[in-house]
């Protein structure tokens, strides 16, 4: 880990010395390159140093011990000698943390589609609780939410909304959120009181910008234009502005009607195209590397159930990590981010073992 360690040291140097050149930093492109190394490596150097100055204080504390004779202060250096321990411990931690490789998406948008699974209309409703619920962890979080295509149902549920997300370090925060979300609770449309169990699938996708995914539009899709319409088949609009697209290779299917422009709708469609390839591509990568490597949390596959909602009992629990909190109306608020702390801890902790 240390020579790792020093490695990063000269080549934060480096860095800091290619930022100081004008010839180098006259360059754009070279610049922001410099600059997001620096920004990535300068907490690992400054927790670095922080670690050489602690070791060289435990020396100084060493020392004094075997060389002082005076009872008081050798008890005074002791006592300073475990707290240096506790702290240098606490470091190596932290370091061994910030060593380990960062998910290249984590930095990126994301696009999430919530489809209610089984349950009928009582489905379609939890997964517009979802997507309420997603909206206002991304209110807390300053981010920007748009919706990109929606199917709702008579009683204000959704049977498929998709719909992004902008800002900071999204998908850091949200990957561990795809997969089976089932609720246990009555109904409003039961009359005999029964409890029911229903769901919705959630998938969480990185933004796939157009440089990480080359499509050859004219070979590879297929675009249809139709009428839009609404619940009940009521016309939204009178134009051809709603937009099919078959990804011809992988028989990928995407539609959008929610704008009234087809050009909108057509950039949203190839927003979704887009982030669903990579998914594919990502899972494919995956399923290859499934032998060697298994995440604790899961792979935010949707065929995972990961947590279940019980409204009886006020409880929610996540079924990877085995963590369960009983503020239920707080979380559906969008309070998520001791859920999402938890997952995180989890998922360093099992990447440091495999390390």
């Amino acid at each position: 880990m240390f020579e790792k360690l020093k490695d990063i040291e000269t080549k934060y140097a480096e860095v800091e010395r290619s930022l100081g050149d004008p010839v180098q930093i006259s360059n754009q492109q070279r610049l922001m390159e410099l600059s997001k190394t620096h920004a990535e490596l300068s907490p690992i150097v400054s927790t670095y140093h922080e670690y050489q100055q602690l070791e060289s204080a435990l020396e100084e504390t060493l020392l004094m011990i075997e060389s002082e004779t005076d009872a008081e202060i050798v008890g005074l250096a002791q006592e300073e000698l475990e707290n240096l321990t506790v702290q240098k411990e606490e470091l190596t931690e932290a370091l061994k943390l910030l060593l380990i490789p960062k998910d290249p998406n984590d930095e990126k948008n994301v696009i999430i589609e919530i489809r209610a699974g089984t349950g009928g209309e009582e489905a379609s409703l939890f997964a517009a609780e979802l997507f309420r619920m997603y909206t206002r962890y991304a209110e807390r979080q300053n981010w920007k939410l748009e919706i990109l295509n929606a199917n709702a149902t008579g009683l204000k549920g959704f049977k498929e909304i998709v719909f992004s997300i902008e800002g900071a370090g999204v998908y850091s925060q949200l990957k561990y959120e795809g997969g089976i979300h089932r609720v246990q609770r009555i109904p409003t449309t039961e009359a005999s009181g029964r409890i029911h169990t229903s769901a919705a699938t959630v998938a969480v996708l990185p933004e796939a910008e157009e440089l990480d995914l080359a499509i050859d539009e004219a070979a590879e899709l297929r675009i249809d234009t139709y009428r839009s319409s609404g619940p009940g088949g009521q016309s939204v609009n009178t134009t051809d502005s709603a937009i099919r697209i078959t990804h011809i290779p992988t028989g990928l299917i995407v539609t959008c009607q929610d704008e009234k422009s087809q050009h909108k709708n057509r950039s949203k469609a190839m927003k979704i195209l887009r982030a669903r390839l990579q998914e594919k591509k990502q899972s494919e990568l995956n399923s290859e590397r499934a032998e060697t490597r298994r995440s604790m949390v899961g792979s935010g596959d949707r065929s995972e159930k990961i947590r279940t909602y019980n409204f009886p009992q006020s409880r929610i629990t996540d079924h990877r990590i085995q963590f369960s909190s009983y503020q239920l109306d707080s979380v559906l608020d969008g309070d998520l981010q001791a859920f999402i702390d938890q997952l995180t801890t989890a998922d360093q902790a099992e990447k440091l073992k495999e390390a």
